[in-house]
């Protein structure tokens, strides 16, 4: 019998805690992957709100300016939330194993460094916004514009990482209901905040910004309250707060790998969104239009990602290896449901999506180059990221780092510097996208079955 069955951990669950290590396993993931679907769509309607009202109020120039930094922001940002993985991850194993002490040490250690991680990339973020723009090709109209959306949105990051940070260890339990509702509180002020700055002030993309990071404070201070208020391990002392040094190396070494990665993604579309911005502000605003679309399918599979993640720490923490295989075809058959299914109504109403955007004939006509090809296999891409998760699940998190670095970013920056060039269209640089994901995806999942072979390898289980 596995000790994780008979831990008296494991019979005092509370109620938002959700039980993963005995049961059928499609009904639980669903249940933890929906709440936190609807939590991602919402903040992406509300940061669509940003890029709407500003589209509607500002003209093109500034729907430019707020969508052209946006790879930028994430290649900035996904290093820290790199290691919010990592303190899922950590966390999850500590309960699934059901030890309170490692699991508190984790959540303590864990907040603290969401706050340094904050205050360092919002610090960096501030002062090299111009520059990083500039390096970027960003179209000269749309610069000055784009700095000043920057630099208010980095004044907020401390608050960014605070919510992102506690969301994650809310997940390592199972509990994805609440910041579901802090998400939506936070929200609602974000929208009504843009129409009253933007549309009554006047105020702009500045207006835009400070309505984004006013509902990121928000959300931190709910994610925090929360915390604190809540018992048994995850509870937050903030008077405990401190780095132990052996959990912010349990959680690098998840982390900064899921980082890394992070951030060589970010580089190759920061790359293609430069390509892109050389095609001049028509292109650059369909695109913008475009991959806000999209990404409604992308943060609903990545709901499946983050499941999947969390599922397999908290087996593996209570050496419940058994279900792994579980998990992991359970993931794979929910997020090519979602991602082909969501692609489809994009490729069957994209000109009524983008229309919401702008009313731009040409800006329209420029989204639905790229739609039309990211739509159909954007599957692809949530197959990719379920094989990560289950492989950082099982603590292998410098493989699927390597892997997706050489087949995302490096693959990428060869189509642009060999295949591009020889017809140099839309269509061939988006066709990056569906290439990489299928050939990274076949590596991760050959990874999948020699870690998991060494896994059961090492601990004699079959």
């Amino acid at each position: 019998m596995h000790l994780s069955l008979v831990h008296p951990h494991h019979s005092r669950r509370h109620g938002y805690e959700l039980d993963m290590l005995n049961g059928p396993v499609m009904p639980k993931l669903l249940t933890f992957a929906v709440p936190l679907m609807l939590s991602s769509v919402l903040q992406l309607t509300f940061n669509a709100a940003d890029v709407i009202v500003v589209g509607k109020f500002e003209g093109d120039a500034a729907l430019a300016a707020v969508g052209a930094p946006g790879p930028l922001i994430n290649l900035l940002v996904n290093l820290f939330l790199g290691l919010s993985v990592g303190a899922n991850v950590v966390v999850a194993r500590c309960h699934g194993a059901g030890d309170a002490r490692q699991t508190a040490d984790s959540v303590h250690t864990s907040m603290l460094l969401s706050v340094l991680s904050g205050l360092a990339v919002g610090l960096l973020g501030f002062v090299m916004a111009g520059t990083f723009l500039r390096w970027m090709n960003t179209p000269a109209d749309v610069w000055p514009l784009s700095t000043v959306y920057m630099r208010i949105y980095f004044l907020g990051m401390p608050a960014n990482m605070i919510y992102n940070f506690g969301a994650a260890i809310l997940r390592a339990v199972g509990d994805t209901r609440r910041p579901l509702m802090y998400l939506t509180v936070a929200g609602v002020v974000n929208v009504i905040l843009n129409i009253v700055f933007v549309a009554g002030f006047g105020m702009g993309v500045a207006g835009v910004a400070w309505a984004t990071i006013t509902s990121q404070v928000i959300s931190a201070i709910l994610v925090t309250l929360c915390l604190v208020r809540t018992e048994g391990s995850i509870h937050l002392d903030l008077r405990k707060l401190r780095l132990n040094g052996g959990k912010v190396v349990d959680i690098a070494k998840i982390g900064l790998p899921a980082g890394l990665q992070g951030i060589c993604f970010s580089l190759s579309n920061v790359i293609i969104q430069s390509t892109v911005n050389s095609f001049g502000t028509v292109i650059t605003a369909g695109n913008t239009a475009a991959s806000n679309i999209e990404g409604y399918i992308y943060v609903s599979m990545n709901s499946i990602y983050q499941a999947a993640i969390t599922f397999v720490s908290q087996n593996v923490g209570a050496y419940r290896y058994d279900r792994i295989s579980r998990i992991t075809r359970a993931s794979l058959a929910a997020v090519t449901g979602i991602g082909l299914g969501m692609g489809m109504i994009l490729m069957l109403f994209m000109r009524v999506f983008f229309r919401i955007y702008t009313d731009d004939p040409e800006v329209i006509a420029a989204a639905a180059i790229r739609s039309s090809i990211i739509a159909p296999t954007y599957f692809l891409c949530g197959m990719m990221d379920v094989m990560v998760g289950v492989l950082r699940g099982m603590g292998a998190s410098v493989t699927p780092m390597i892997v997706s670095v050489m087949g995302i970013c490096v693959l990428r920056l060869m189509w642009i510097a060999f295949a591009y060039p020889l017809h140099p269209t839309l269509n061939m640089l988006y066709m990056s996208y569906p290439i990489s994901w299928i050939i990274t995806f076949t590596i991760h999942l050959i990874c999948y079955f020699v870690v998991k072979k060494k896994l059961f390898d090492r601990t004699g289980k079959q």
